[in-house]
């Protein structure tokens, strides 16, 4: 997780012909404001959600942490071990034991990488299962057995902040092994990029092997920007504790291609690209094919806020002084988000936008907010007020985002997060709080960032 601490001195140092004025502080109601959003922030950050996740998501019988739980947090479903749950929640007990110096939270991060090791990785053919069943074995369900570069990343990003916590070389092995097997098995030496589904010994999966139903399309040789992006957040992480060349070489080489290749002219990601980042777009087609792909073709204003800070986060790991553009593609990034998928009267981001062949401006197509879009927003906005303190309305509406999070995302009887906002969703009052891809990583990172960079100064 990048220290913002050090982000924003050495932003002074690459930036001082835009940063300049960043010494000159803010108001007395910003510094009011800053006041009361820390001691809120240092609350919920313990009681919605650490305390909340731990200890009750500890798997004690088979290791690793559970994944499912009702909406007052009593555990009920299958329990599956996804890679990328075990991925984050290593990852969450880590920087919280770094974070707070409380050896509760390290004790659990040894739990949660005790099974990542052993019931994870493949010994056979290296790489880590995507998924397993709750005592760790294969599940016995057809086309359940592949592999994830995007999984595998989660797999880098908690192993690096394991051994900063840790010093355990086992643990730096693990994320070198594993980086090596995407760099055999996913990278694509032609154009650049991974690929991001692959079968378990390592080839691409072909359409008939998923049962991912739209998604189909998608496994073979197209590259998506979810996968690239948290490639991105992860190789940043290894770097970070292992600054060996290809890995700075590919770390580039992502920045680049999701900067200025994946992100549009307007500032949106596109979603899916051929292997030769042609994007993939059902803009021009029938009003039925279109709908039926909006899976694949859309405006994602979550992954937007979330890759401005990763592409921020990566710079300042590279030590790269020419960042004026990435810092440009970055603001521009948000300040879509902003125009187009923020909710100017209750607040919050909506998830999907799509621009129509008909119009050049943008329409809702799922109003919906989303928990970790939410979290993204918050993060992507205060980092936005540090880069720029002249224009003020980033400030405004980050308090704006955190008021809507308080009041329609936080759950304050039972703890925790909804899935979805109760404004628009006030169904998810009583919907399971926790599943396989639900977890605490967006929203305890964010809450992190901003303590962070509010106590900067």
């Amino acid at each position: 997780m990048i220290n913002i601490r050090n982000y924003l001195d050495s932003a002074l140092l690459l930036f001082i012909p835009l940063l300049s004025f960043i010494i000159c502080g803010c108001d007395s109601s910003i510094k009011e404001d800053t006041s009361r959003i820390i001691d809120e922030l240092e609350e919920s950050l313990k009681s919605d959600l650490l305390d909340v996740w731990y200890p009750i998501s500890l798997d004690t019988v088979y290791g690793g942490f559970l994944c499912d739980f009702t909406y007052d947090w009593q555990p009920k479903g299958r329990q599956y071990k996804m890679l990328v749950t075990q991925s984050r929640h290593l990852w969450t007990t880590s920087q919280a034991a770094i974070f707070y110096q409380d050896d509760r939270y390290r004790k659990l991060a040894e739990h949660g990488y005790r099974f990542l090791k052993n019931k994870m990785w493949d010994t056979e053919y290296g790489g880590f299962y995507m998924l397993r069943n709750q005592q760790g074995n294969a599940i016995q369900e057809k086309n359940r057995d592949y592999k994830s570069a995007y999984g595998n990343a989660f797999a880098i990003y908690a192993l690096a902040a394991y051994f900063t916590l840790t010093g355990d070389s086992s643990a730096l092995y693990l994320a070198q092994e594993t980086f090596f097997w995407l760099e055999k098995h996913s990278h694509d030496s032609q154009f650049k990029g991974y690929f991001d589904r692959m079968k378990l010994d390592g080839s691409l999966q072909n359409p008939e092997d998923s049962n991912q139903g739209k998604a189909k399309l998608s496994v073979t040789t197209w590259k998506d920007q979810n996968s690239s992006i948290h490639l991105l957040e992860a190789f940043t992480a290894l770097y970070q504790i292992w600054p060996h060349n290809l890995v700075r070489e590919h770390l580039h080489e992502l920045l680049v291609l999701i900067r200025d290749k994946i992100t549009t002219e307007k500032g949106y990601l596109t979603l899916f690209l051929e292997r030769d980042w042609t994007p993939v777009s059902f803009r021009d087609s029938s009003k039925a094919v279109r709908e039926a792909n909006y899976f694949l073709d859309h405006v994602s204003f979550g992954h937007d806020v979330e890759t401005a800070y990763l592409m921020l986060e990566v710079s300042h790991a590279l030590r790269i002084e020419s960042v004026s553009n990435t810092l440009k593609i970055a603001k521009k990034m948000v300040d879509h988000a902003l125009a187009n998928g923020w909710d100017k009267e209750n607040g919050g981001f909506y998830y999907q936008g799509y621009y129509f062949r008909e119009s050049d401006s943008i329409s809702i197509i799922n109003d919906k907010k989303i928990w970790w879009v939410q979290a993204e927003g918050l993060n992507a906005l205060l980092l936005m007020f540090k880069l720029f303190p002249e224009e003020k309305i980033y400030f405004s509406i980050f308090k704006q985002q955190w008021n809507y999070i308080k009041k329609f995302m936080i759950d304050h009887e039972y703890g925790g997060w909804y899935a979805e906002g109760l404004d628009k969703s006030p169904g998810h009052k009583k919907a399971p709080k926790a599943h396989a891809w639900k977890v605490n990583y967006h929203n305890f990172r964010a809450l992190v960032n901003c303590l962070n960079m509010l106590k900067s100064g």
